[in-house]
């Protein structure tokens, strides 16, 4: 992939505030930044959804994007609403972040500020295969907390 189509929905966006950046030359994510008229207060357990600025099209369908927390911001009780935001890549719509304050205090959200991360990932879709057994693993159905504490 070598490039994503956005639109742009707010005009501050590109203009008063950069447009969606990776801010390091490692980084994984893309800063996405609130676009808000005013700050916003959210009070601990609150959900709002706060508009990127713009729309987005992946256009191939092997791959997907992911919204995530930022770290600082997840780490103080700012954290996404429904936890991982998952962008199909026929979607064309506005993007949207749903912020859920966590924490017990309030979180004050100033319009400008990076307040999520996104991600470009492949999408595999296997064909499903019916089968009667596995071949046999060294966990087998061992489920949660059989590998041990090591």
């Amino acid at each position: 992939m070598k490039s994503l189509a956005i639109r742009i929905l707010d005009p501050r966006l590109g203009q008063e505030w950069p447009l969606p950046h990776y801010a390091s030359a490692g980084a994984a994510g893309m800063d996405l930044r609130a676009c808000l008229d005013a700050p916003l207060q959210l009070m601990p357990g609150q959900a709002e959804l706060v508009s990127a600025g713009f729309a987005m099209h992946i256009g191939d369908s092997g791959v997907t994007a992911l919204l995530l927390p930022r770290s600082g911001l997840g780490h103080r009780g700012l954290v996404l609403g429904n936890l991982v935001g998952l962008i199909d890549s026929d979607y064309q719509g506005p993007l949207k972040v749903s912020l859920w304050n966590r924490s017990g205090e309030k979180l004050h959200i100033e319009a400008g500020e990076r307040i999520a991360q996104l991600i470009l990932v492949p999408v595999l879709r296997p064909r499903l295969e019916i089968v009667d057994d596995f071949a046999p693993t060294s966990r087998g159905e061992g489920g949660f907390g059989s590998t041990g504490n090591h």
